[in-house]
């Protein structure tokens, strides 16, 4: 069995965080979905767990870090194309998001950042495996 990635983050409105995702295409398991809580699938074996800053709380061991002050994480997803990681990021930034950081293009990868209402960091890339250099030097 293929294990599954369940990434947990606190939100401050369900019903904002699940209309701007959304908004950008994601679904939601409607099994795992309650007043407090919006479970958003990437693919088969990733999810997103939205949840209601206190109900977060009660599961981790700590206070609960505030992504305003300061980057908990960086959340990258995979894009299709070029093409498809700009539709996510304007998308992105035109539903209540904000930039993070300029476009970044590699050649062999490019990348878009956005932050999302609660100002959570996500990275949407595109690579080009032909392109990606074949040493470290390169």
């Amino acid at each position: 069995m293929t294990p599954m990635l369940f990434v947990n983050l606190p939100v401050a409105d369900v019903d904002r965080s699940r209309r701007f995702f959304g908004l950008l295409g994601f679904v939601f398991d409607e099994m795992f979905c309650d007043a407090g809580t919006a479970c958003m699938s990437i693919n088969d074996s990733a999810m997103v767990v939205l949840m209601q800053r206190r109900r977060f709380a009660g599961y981790v061991a700590g206070t609960v870090a505030d992504p305003a002050r300061g980057r908990e994480s960086l959340l990258a997803i995979s894009a299709e194309s070029r093409a498809h990681a700009d539709r996510l990021a304007d998308g992105a930034l035109a539903s209540g998001g904000t930039m993070l950081r300029d476009a970044e293009d590699l050649g062999f990868m490019y990348c878009r950042s956005f932050c999302d209402p609660d100002g959570h960091a996500w990275e949407v890339i595109w690579m080009d495996p032909g392109q990606i250099p074949q040493s470290p030097d390169t």
